[in-house]
């Protein structure tokens, strides 16, 4: 049965709606408008949006026409949802960008992850993922220069030792996580487990695997889900990439497969259930093209900080079976769920720009007929970094990388690296605690 806009609103008793976009940082960006205005018009925001520091700055750099002009907006429907927090009746739907002649907005997003699937559909594939999200839940933090704290629990006591995979940990926020199940079921974000991590304080929730561009919508919504309940808890939830020291960095872990859309198939196993070409291609990719891309999933000075030894996030590019000191892990698995864990994402980033490079590393793999290294059997925390350590080496790989921009788009890479680059700059004019201790009296 045809969707109907009209008899949705009507059966929800809808006031108004948000109509929102994502911006490179991954935040929304949009308009409340009425429902009975949103029935009837359409919504513009301007091409700007996509050019906003996560700093609330613009780039001065010229990279959209100058006279800014407006997007025409369209809902795409299969994503309005009830906003569960919401005091009056109110519906969210997120927008696809058009500019007024029909043509898409290329450096939006969204549309960069529809690109990339649209390539694998062209070669006949469908990729499947399935996120899991870290994130920390601290007290409210209202002194930037003040170092973050984990939350006080039922007990009236905070968390001072690591509890990782602890049931009593969680029970000490248990209203906080049926909150947030009440609203993801409402919204239908297909949460599934729930797991205390490493750190004070840090929490993963996994998702029920499926179609990477609902998957991508369903994290951008978790996201505002998570950090709305903290807030009605009297709590923070942040998913910076390493928000305590010593403590461990928080990541957006992607398990990917790709399916044979005539026969259905899982294209990583053959019909003697064992990895193909295409699998082990697909590795290859991943360790070939994430150095080259890692400011798309390292996208923050504060990203840097997560790649640790010895700290739960990946160091380098190797590739194992059962192995969460690589970059690239296999998890045990029937064949026609073989899959690929890309362990580098953090949980700062873009979750359409995540899942657009982590694909499209893959797919540059499988179309050369990249070979991967040699699976790693032990600690990958004991071999040598092969990543970028920084910003401005992550920004000079991605800009000399014509692979990646030739299938994320070379519009949208010059947008994202001058929009990092600004954010830069504003990061270098601050003077840090570490150089007021060790410098003031020191030099």
């Amino acid at each position: 049965m045809k969707f109907s806009l009209n008899k949705w609103i009507a059966d929800n008793n809808i006031d108004e709606v948000e109509g929102i976009v994502s911006d490179m940082a991954g935040i929304a960006r949009g308009k409340f408008v009425p429902a009975n205005k949103f029935r009837h018009e359409g919504m513009r925001l301007p091409e700007s949006v996509f050019i906003q520091c996560v700093t609330g700055e613009y780039v001065e750099k010229p990279v959209i026409p100058p006279t800014d002009p407006d997007m025409d907006l369209r809902p795409d429907l299969n994503t309005i949802r009830i906003v569960p927090w919401a005091t009056d009746p109110t519906a969210s739907v997120i927008l696809d960008c058009f500019y007024f002649d029909g043509s898409p907005v290329k450096i939006s997003p969204r549309y960069v992850l529809r690109r990339v699937l649209d390539l694998y559909k062209k070669k006949g594939w469908r990729p499947i993922v399935a996120p899991e999200v870290e994130f920390y839940l601290v007290k409210p933090n209202l002194d930037p220069d003040y170092p973050l704290e984990p939350p006080v629990g039922r007990s009236g006591r905070q968390e001072t030792v690591r509890q990782a995979f602890s049931i009593d940990a969680i029970n000490e926020f248990e209203p906080y996580f049926e909150d947030i199940y009440n609203f993801c079921e409402v919204q239908k974000i297909e949460i599934d487990t729930l797991i205390h991590e490493g750190g004070a304080g840090q929490v993963e929730i996994n998702f029920v695997h499926g179609d990477p561009l609902d998957l991508a919508d369903q994290v951008f919504l978790f996201k505002r889900t998570v950090r709305e309940t903290a807030f009605r808890h009297n709590m923070y939830a942040t998913f910076m990439a390493k928000p305590m020291a010593k403590e461990p960095g928080s990541a957006l872990h992607l398990h990917q497969s790709v399916i044979d859309i005539e026969s259905g198939r899982n294209i990583f196993s053959d019909e003697k259930e064992q990895p193909t070409d295409l699998f082990f291609s697909f590795i290859g990719g991943l360790q070939k093209y994430i150095p080259e891309s890692i400011l798309l999933l390292a996208p923050y000075v504060n990203s840097y900080r997560r790649f640790a030894r010895y700290l739960s996030a990946p160091i380098n590019v190797q590739w194992g079976f059962e192995n969460r000191t690589v970059g690239f892990r296999v998890p045990r698995s029937d064949s026609e769920a073989r899959r690929v864990e890309n362990r580098v994402p953090g949980a700062d980033v873009n979750p359409y720009i995540a899942i657009a490079t982590s694909l499209a590393c893959g797919y540059i793999g499988m179309l050369e007929g990249l070979s991967p290294s040699d699976a790693v059997d032990t600690s990958a925390y004991d071999m040598e970094h092969a990543m970028p350590r920084d910003l401005f080496s992550a920004l000079d790989r991605l800009k000399d990388c014509k692979e990646i921009q030739e299938i994320l788009g070379e519009k949208f890479i010059e947008v994202f690296c001058t929009v990092k680059e600004q954010e830069h700059e504003t990061f270098f004019q601050v003077i840090s605690a570490w150089e007021r201790e060790f410098l003031l009296l020191n030099v």
